[in-house]
Formats: structure tokens, C-alpha cells, sequence
């Protein structure tokens, strides 16, 4: 009995599973039957399927309009290169500004939405009355506005400056305000400048505060080892100092690089301040004084003829590889730094001194540039692009590492020995030949 159950149990379970496969195989043909179907068996796709909604043809249609309007609009003078920085090509507008900027500057006017809104001039949307904006007033007419009453020792920024130049620059402009009127006091102007500012040691790399005293009057920058310090470590004349802002040989992105001439020799210091707006205004307190002293220095001559002489970024900066004066020494590698006429040398980028310095007076005085080392040299270094500079009292070798950096390199070299030398510079090679 219980074994005629369990067969029929058995015989049960089997039918079960035969059904469970068959209709499987019915699902799987029919799966089959779908996916193998002709193209031509499909039912035909209505046409309203196959095109974007009525409302993503309507924002295309108005964007593209947009769009050329801009671009006729860019036709307009200085409408082709950024209002803040110079930039060719300008890919971005503020609409609540009327000025046409580059992608780098716009990213500062979102920083001041209250002052500035951005829109890029191919991808956003654009009202009508943003565009007649745009169109009736324009970079030019804007900095007439907003440069009415730039000083002429102010510095302006370009594509090529640092961050914080160019934010301190665009914030001086549209949110303070501080050209506009005419006849306005400048916290540049005031004389004097007394602060704190970090300072990098001399010996043990670390950046400690120091106090920075500026003086009109006296023409100086001092600083002061402690803040009540009756006597500064150092007396600086502004008329040899030369400051850049060199955030990535710093590491700071506020960080500043002053240069001045101690004893015959040029003297690097490097301060930061973490407010980038106190660091620019030092930057340009420094030139004002300057322009002050070159005006009282030589009262005939214009602005356009001194503002050069203020602060100026370096040429060119770069390792290189060098030899001694015998030419028989191995050849090192070095730091250089192209001041316009000095070329100087470090071991290393944050050195407080130079090791050495090469005056580069003018071509038709004995001094020369090209490419190539002389017959016979004996290059151990690992660098091969080697370049010569000749002057009226020996030669000077050097390598670089790829043949383009030794082509800028002697590009600029070029260029210094062809321009005309200056009084001062006349001044200044009489001093090297008298050190040296």
C-alpha cells in the first residue's frame, strides 16, 4: 500500500516537472519568435517618436539666436579679449556687469555674485534684455567706468599673472569700487605701510611673522626681527628692489618674492600673508613709493618713461646645468633667474643669496649669445643643449634640457643685448666690472 503511494507520488512529481519544461520552451520560442522577427514584420514608429519635444526645439532655436547675437556682439571694439585680464577670445559675459571675461576671470566674478553674474556665451541661456545689456555697453565703455582713476603705479594683471593679482584686481574694480571717482585717496598712497608679514628664514627654510615698516619719506622697506624691535634687521632702499609674486616656488598662493641689492649682491626675500587683498596692497604701496622716488630722482621724465622701472616680473627662471670660469669644472646644476640685464644663479630656488651673476649689456659692446658650446668643451653632464654667452670679460657656459628651453632661453638673451642701455644700466655694469 504505501508503496503503490509513493509510486504514484512519483509519477505525480514527474508530470509536474515535464509540464514546467514544456511551457518553458513555449516562453523561450516565443522569446526566440520576437527577437528573430524581420524588421520588416516590426510595427512601423510614429514620426512624433523620433523628434525632441516641442519645448527642447524652442531652447534650441532661442540659444542658437543667442548665440549669434553674442557673437555679433564680440565684433564690437575690446569686446575680443577679457575685460580684467587681456585674455584673447573671451568665452564668458557678465550680464550684470556688461563685460565680456575669459573662463579663468569668470570664476572670480562667481566668487562675487552680488557684484557680478556669469553666463558662458555659447551654453547658457540668455534673456533678450541680458543681450540689449551686453550690447549697449561693452568692455570699453565699462572700464571707462570702472578704470576711470586706475594710478599709474597700480599694477594691472594679465592672462599670465597669478590668481591672486588678478582676483585682487577684478575685486578693486567692481566691488570696491576704487576707480571710479577721481581725485580719490588710495591706501597705496598714504606714505607709509606698517605691518606683519610671514617670512621665510634664511638658514631654516621656516616662515615666521616679522614686522614690515614702508616709508615714503625715508624711501625704505625695513623689517623687524620682533614687532616692538627699536633696531631692523635689514634697511632696504626701494630704488633697487624688485618684487614678483612667485606662489609655486613659494607655496603659498599669496606668496611674494622681494629682491634688493646688499653689498654688491642681489638678496632674495619671501613673504606671504594669508589675506591675499593685504598682500597685493603691500605689492602696490611698494610701487607707489618707487614712482614717488623716481619722480624726485628725475623730474623730467614722464610717466610713461618710469612706470617701467617699478616692479617687474622676471624673463625667465629655470634650472640649467653650468661650469666654472676655467671651463674645465663639471658641469652642475642651477637655479637661474633672468632679471632683465642680471642673470643670476642658486643652487637652490629659495636661496637668500645668489651664487653668482652674469651682467648682459648690449651687443655692440662685446657681448653675445648662441647656441652650442665651444670646440673641445667637456660636457659631463647629463644635459646636451648647450648655450654660450660671450662678455668683454670671459665666456659662459651652459646646458639645457630639451633644445625648446634652451631656444627661450637664448630668445631672451637676445633680446636684452639688443635693446639700448639705460644711464642707470651703464651705472650698473660699472659696478659688476668693479665687484668682479
Amino acid at each position: 500500500m504505501e508503496l503503490r503511494e509513493r509510486e504514484q507520488r512519483d509519477i505525480t512529481c514527474a508530470h509536474l516537472s515535464v509540464g514546467r519544461n514544456v511551457e518553458k520552451g513555449k516562453s523561450s520560442a516565443r522569446r526566440r519568435h520576437i527577437f528573430t522577427r524581420p524588421p520588416s514584420s516590426l510595427p512601423p514608429l510614429s514620426p512624433l517618436s523620433l523628434s525632441p519635444p516641442r519645448s527642447l526645439i524652442t531652447d534650441m532655436s532661442a540659444n542658437e539666436r543667442s548665440t549669434r547675437a553674442l557673437k555679433e556682439i564680440l565684433q564690437n571694439p575690446g569686446n575680443d579679449t577679457c575685460a580684467d585680464c587681456g585674455a584673447p577670445a573671451p568665452g564668458w559675459g557678465s550680464c550684470s556687469l556688461g563685460v565680456f571675461i575669459c573662463l579663468a576671470c569668470s570664476g572670480i566674478h562667481r566668487n562675487i555674485p552680488e557684484i557680478s553674474k556669469v553666463k558662458s556665451l555659447s551654453l547658457s541661456r540668455w534673456e533678450d534684455q541680458e543681450m540689449e545689456f551686453m550690447a549697449e555697453n561693452g568692455n570699453e565703455l565699462m572700464k571707462s567706468k570702472y578704470e576711470a582713476a586706475v594710478p599709474i603705479y597700480y599694477y594691472k594683471p594679465t592672462h599670465k599673472d597669478c590668481q591672486v593679482l588678478r582676483e585682487q584686481w577684478i575685486r578693486a574694480k567692481y566691488e570696491r569700487k576704487e576707480f571710479t571717482e577721481p581725485g580719490k585717496n588710495f591706501t597705496y598712497e598714504e606714505g607709509t605701510r606698517d605691518g606683519i608679514l610671514m617670512k621665510r628664514g634664511r638658514d631654516n627654510g621656516q616662515f615666521l611673522s616679522r614686522r614690515f615698516v614702508l616709508s615714503e619719506r625715508e624711501g625704505t622697506l625695513k623689517y623687524f626681527i620682533k614687532y616692538d624691535a627699536k633696531e631692523p634687521k635689514a634697511v632696504i632702499k626701494v630704488d633697487t628692489i624688485n618684487a614678483t609674486f612667485q606662489p609655486e616656488k613659494i607655496g603659498n598662493p599669496n606668496g611674494l618674492q622681494i629682491t634688493y641689492l646688499k653689498d654688491y649682491s642681489t638678496r632674495n626675500i619671501f613673504v606671504y600673508h594669508e589675506n591675499g587683498k593685504v598682500i597685493v596692497d603691500w605689492f602696490n604701496s611698494i610701487r607707489a613709493v618707487q614712482l614717488h622716488y623716481l619722480k624726485v630722482a628725475f623730474p623730467g621724465a614722464t610717466d610713461a618713461e618710469l612706470v617701467p622701472k617699478l616692479t617687474r616680473n622676471f624673463l625667465k627662471e629655470g634650472y640649467m646645468e653650468k661650469t666654472g670660469p676655467r671651463q674645465t669644472e663639471g658641469f652642475k646644476k642651477r637655479w637661474f633667474t633672468l632679471d632683465h640685464r642680471r642673470l643670476m644663479y642658486f643652487k637652490d630656488p629659495l636661496d637668500a643669496f645668489a651664487k653668482g651673476e652674469v651682467f648682459l649689456g648690449n651687443k655692440d659692446h662685446g657681448y653675445s649669445v648662441y647656441t652650442g658650446l665651444p670646440a673641445g668643451t667637456h660636457c659631463n653632464g647629463a644635459w646636451q643643449h648647450g648655450i654660450t654667452i660671450e662678455t668683454p670679460e670671459r665666456f659662459f657656459l651652459f646646458t639645457c634640457e630639451t633644445e625648446s628651453d634652451q631656444q627661450e632661453w637664448v630668445k631672451h638673451f637676445s633680446e636684452v643685448m639688443n635693446a639700448v642701455m639705460s644711464p642707470q644700466e651703464y651705472t650698473m655694469e660699472a659696478m659688476f666690472k668693479h665687484r668682479h
